[in-house]
């Protein structure tokens, strides 16, 4: 199974006034890593909207368990957790540059036209995609 990484400096602009990483950046993080393990795949999130399908978010989730903090380092690990074919939910944790756990999370996204934003079949409309998806799918329970 594929777990991509990805690493973001923590920006003084992320900060709250506890001196923390403000919650929100997180999700902002999750999609970082999102493209990130996308492109380890060999796919482009870029190229699939320019075919005039996007791929919006249905669901989210965050569980916070240690903060970050301005200078340090949050490197953001991705997967698939769950694929149907019609939806995605990638998995991730963040850590900070001791390797400690800081957040873990999920993202469900489902694929439409950007027309008519109506739902579309990853496995019609991305057929390498969907070979992708299923072998991560296959790893993740074999």
């Amino acid at each position: 199974m594929l777990i991509s990484e990805a690493k973001v400096d923590v920006r003084y602009a992320e900060t709250d006034q506890m001196g923390v990483v403000y919650h929100a950046n997180y999700l902002v993080w999750f999609e970082i890593g999102r493209t990130a393990f996308i492109e380890n795949l060999g796919f482009s999130y870029a190229q699939m909207e320019k075919d005039g399908i996007l791929s919006p978010v249905t669901e989210i989730h965050a569980n916070y368990k240690k903060p970050l903090t301005y200078g340090d380092q949050a490197k953001i690990f991705t997967w698939v957790e769950e694929y149907s074919g019609l939806k995605v939910t990638y998995g991730y944790e963040i850590k900070n540059s001791e390797d400690e756990l800081c957040v873990t999370g999920y993202s469900t996204h489902v694929c439409v036209r950007k027309a008519t934003f109506r739902p579309i079949s990853i496995k019609k409309y991305f057929p390498d995609w969907h070979l992708a998806y299923e072998a991560q799918k296959k790893q993740k329970q074999g």
